[in-house]
């Protein structure tokens, strides 16, 4: 039995990070602190019951946990990684499952390529970004390929070998033609140096390198390739032009301002490359109604440029952040380099966050209705549930399961989860039934091996089982709810059960609890909850079992011979055309079918010979 008051005395005067468990082993909220045991001990002083948040953090809490830390940095990090991970329900929790693109450019290659990618991989490349516009990417991409023409296949190229046929790019001109030899490695080279040097924003110094090449080529009569040389360094004028217009500031910046709703704030980044505003996104937070407008910001700091590939020289800000001594030097060891934070007061920038925080306003007020009719979906949904169940205590993780039995070929099981009113897709899992001997069909049975192995897993500390759900919900009736009940009686877990019952027109119906059937208003969005948890899991077992099937119908007979691997079926079949040629063949004609040898071709005969 966990002793609050008694660990609370053990808490150590050390750097570290924090965790809050309930019964159900979920973790409702992380943090971190300088000193561990002080901060962990205010959550349960009787001065801190007035935040409504503690509160509630205290409501749910019957333990907690906590990781020693060398530095305040260390902390934060850690901080940071486990709320990404847990994703807990009193956290100031981003949401934001987007992705930017970058420009790539693969310098590890004998002849690199320049092209957008959306992952950025630590493999040697050069990448440029992350930009919010698709279109400024391609954009950029089309002027870099009409200045300085590369290939664009991913076939491997190394220089002094013919690696194919020029393609098409190459004849119009779009494509040195490494491939063929018709560019060293060199010269290749000097154009990609010139494409990173454009990248980087030293626009100057590219054009003065193509002004000397363009005299030299003029003064060696070379008129063809200098008038080319110029149509480049005009190309590169009329971009330095336009982005001259462009510029509202000096350097790499992101400016960054919220407006708050309720449990809700919107942010609004706006993203400032070599001085011209190259994007901007926003993004949702959520859990911040006890929160001061410091701590919201400091929260969507860490989450927002925590793993980010690109961190700016400056963050000019909306409000103060907390720990700003230790944020910044997170910040600078995540860019390499000094990075400043600023909260103008006045002048250019202050427009700037002014300019943000109007946007943020107005993108809050357009989603302001989805966002209520998101949160009677999700949580007032699970509150109506609740009610209709008469439920106490937690109600936040739902674990729904299923079984498919199709046509007497195989049994599986499906595990959905629902997390506040939303699916938690991470959290899913499918099961081939081991039990049962083919397509047996026991739903029952199946029910139970599905839940003991999940349970089971939970008891060994499987951590991609390491939950519990506050309640179970079944496809189908008594029988599937007994059958459940029996597993959490044998493994000593007490779980309520629910089981999702249909209509003769196989639409859900109502909920049976405790041998009664619970009936919700059609129209409510407890109702609608449910009917969607119970379409899910059973979309997603019939996913796992159309795969399964789909995998059966492609597995050939020639797979269970002996000695007859993946190349010689694959020479067999190209020879013979088909199974029953295979099987009339003679053990001289197999023999003699390329990369077949004698033993092998015996394996074939005595196996359709049944020997």
């Amino acid at each position: 039995m966990f002793d609050i008051q008694e660990e609370l005395k053990r808490l150590p005067q050390r750097s570290g990070v924090y965790m809050f468990l309930t019964s159900s082993e979920e973790i409702v909220y992380v943090g971190k602190a300088i000193n561990l045991r002080n901060r962990v001990r205010s959550y349960f002083t009787e001065a801190n019951l007035v935040h409504p948040k503690v509160r509630n953090i205290r409501a749910v809490t019957v333990r907690f946990e906590y990781i020693v830390t060398d530095t305040e940095t260390e902390a934060l990090v850690l901080e940071c990684n486990l709320i990404k991970e847990h994703q807990p329900r009193y956290n100031v929790l981003l949401k934001d499952d987007k992705s930017y693109p970058y420009i790539k450019v693969t310098v590890g290659e004998d002849f690199p390529r320049v092209f957008s990618t959306r992952d950025y991989d630590e493999d040697g490349s050069k990448y440029f970004g992350p930009f919010t516009s698709s279109y400024a990417v391609t954009q950029t991409l089309e002027q870099i390929h009409k200045i300085w023409p590369l290939r664009r296949t991913a076939k491997k190229i190394t220089a002094g070998q013919i690696s194919g046929r020029p393609c098409l790019n190459y004849h119009i001109g779009l494509c040195p033609g490494p491939c063929g030899l018709h560019i060293s490695k060199e010269d290749y080279g000097e154009r990609v140096a010139q494409i990173l040097e454009f990248l980087s924003g030293k626009h100057e110094a590219v054009l003065r390198e193509l002004q000397t090449q363009m005299e030299a080529a003029a003064d060696e009569l070379l008129f063809e390739k200098a008038a080319g040389l110029r149509d480049k360094i005009q190309a590169i004028n009329r971009i330095n032009e336009a982005q001259k217009a462009e510029r509202i500031s000096e350097g790499d910046q992101d400016i960054i301002a919220f407006a708050a709703n309720a449990d809700e704030a919107l942010f609004q980044v706006f993203f400032i490359r070599d001085g011209k505003m190259t994007g901007r996104e926003h993004l949702m937070v959520y859990g911040v109604a006890d929160a001061d407008p410091p701590a919201i910001m400091t929260q969507f700091i860490t989450q927002f440029y925590s793993g980010t590939p690109f961190v700016p020289k400056e963050l000019i800000l909306q409000h103060p952040i907390e720990d700003e001594t230790i944020i910044k030097a997170w910040l600078a060891q995540e860019r390499g380099k000094k990075v400043q934070i600023s909260v103008p007061s006045r002048g250019d920038k202050l427009k700037l966050v002014k300019l943000a925080e109007n946007n943020a306003i107005i993108t809050l007020e357009q989603f302001g209705k989805h966002i209520k009719r998101e949160e009677e979906r999700t949580t007032g949904a699970m509150e109506e549930i609740r009610t209709a169940l008469g439920l106490e205590g937690d109600f936040f993780r739902i674990e729904a399961y299923d079984i498919s039995n199709i046509q007497g070929y195989e049994n599986v099981g499906s595990m959905v989860v629902f997390e506040g009113g939303k699916a938690r897709r991470n959290d899913y899992r499918k099961f081939k039934i081991k039990s049962l001997a083919g397509g047996d069909a026991n739903d029952y049975a199946a029910m139970q091996e599905v839940l003991s192995r999940r349970l089971r897993r939970y008891e060994e500390g499987d951590s991609k089982f390491s939950r519990l759900p506050h309640i179970i919900f079944v496809d189908g009736g008594k029988g599937h709810i007994s059958a459940a009940r029996e597993v959490l009686d044998k493994l000593g877990i007490d779980l309520p059960v629910c089981g999702m019952v249909k209509d003769h027109r196989h639409r859900t119906r109502a909920l049976l609890y405790k041998g009664e059937e619970i009936t919700m208003p059609l129209g409510g969005e407890g109702f609608k909850l449910v009917t969607r948890i119970q379409e899910e899991v059973h979309r997603f077992a019939l996913e796992y079992h159309r795969k399964l099937r789909s995998k059966a119908a492609t597995k050939s007979v020639l797979d269970d011979i002996p000695g007859v691997g993946g190349t010689r079926r694959k020479a067999l079949l190209m020879r013979f055309g088909t199974v029953e040629a295979i099987k009339a063949a003679s053990e001289e004609d197999l023999a003699a079918t390329p990369g077949m040898n004698k033993k092998a071709a015996k394996a074939v005969i005595d196996f359709f010979s049944g020997s």
